[in-house]
């Protein structure tokens, strides 16, 4: 009994989760009119498409998405290719200032990035990098996070088995990006997961930085859904939103095995 009531209360707090999300769905399937005339009801009349079809009217969906994947991609593995060796770095090698170096990354983490878009912007464009594909990666190619992040799954490694590596003449380059990973499987796919989920749902970075379809990004593409003058046209943005996060879920029904993991493990 007492088992069975942690587990109606769980499901309790999961449908309290899910809610915003069916009220998305729901709204997506509704007309202007209904929604005018009854916001609140539970489910629609019918199930018409008519608003996922005016998304694919209005917004060149392909392309903006390619943009979206493609930025969270490559922010992610670059992240993870940097924050990897520091983690190393700051958690299996003896130097000195080793913790001194540690609490100034943490501490990077109490700077808003607001504070740091006007001359990361101003720099970008003086180089001639706005409205770039580069410029929407390469402010983010370093995690303050994913160093900490993965600083603490190394904690957890043994350093015999570092130093058994070393002696059977492995590199350092290879136990950092061949052995260790190996190793701290969930947290890396956490902090993937993390990074991406962030960067894929970013508006004010793409907002700033780009000015044509050319490197637009999704969220800002079902922004543009909202009709100005005439109102908002709800269903066609909620639409837009259902679309936006499909491949989230996607990703996270494939990861979600090694992110319980990372989240139940010492390592994170």
């Amino acid at each position: 009994m007492r088992r069975g009531a942690v587990n109606l209360g769980l499901l309790a707090v999961g449908l309290v989760w899910l809610l915003p999300y069916a009220w998305m769905v729901v709204t997506s399937f509704k007309t202007l009119p209904e929604i005018v005339e009854a916001p609140t009801a539970p489910l629609p009349s019918g199930l018409p498409l008519d608003a996922y079809q005016e998304v694919m009217r209005s917004l060149p969906l392909g392309r903006y998405l390619f943009n979206t994947l493609v930025m969270s991609l490559l922010i992610a593995a670059l992240q993870i290719a940097v924050a990897l060796p520091a983690a190393y770095a700051l958690s299996k090698l003896s130097f000195r200032g080793r913790g001194v170096a540690f609490g100034l990354v943490v501490a990077t983490l109490l700077i808003p990035a607001q504070v740091r878009f006007v001359p990361v912007f101003a720099m970008l464009a003086d180089v001639g990098l706005a409205n770039t594909m580069t410029a929407l990666v390469l402010p983010f190619g370093v995690s303050a996070f994913g160093t900490f992040l993965l600083r603490q799954a190394l904690g957890s490694v043994p350093t015999q088995v570092i130093e058994a590596a070393r002696m059977d003449g492995a590199s350092e380059l290879y136990i950092v990006f061949g052995m260790l990973p190996r190793m701290i499987v969930p947290s890396l796919v956490a902090f993937f997961m993390f990074s991406f989920i962030y960067h894929y749902s970013d508006y004010f970075w793409p907002l700033v930085m780009t000015a044509d379809d050319k490197v637009r990004t999704l969220p800002l593409g079902v922004a543009l859904l909202r009709e100005q003058g005439t109102g908002v046209r709800w269903h066609v943005v909620m639409a837009g939103n259902v679309l936006l996060s499909l491949p989230v879920l996607g990703l996270f029904a494939v990861a979600q095995r090694h992110l319980l993991r990372a989240v139940t493990s010492r390592g994170l």
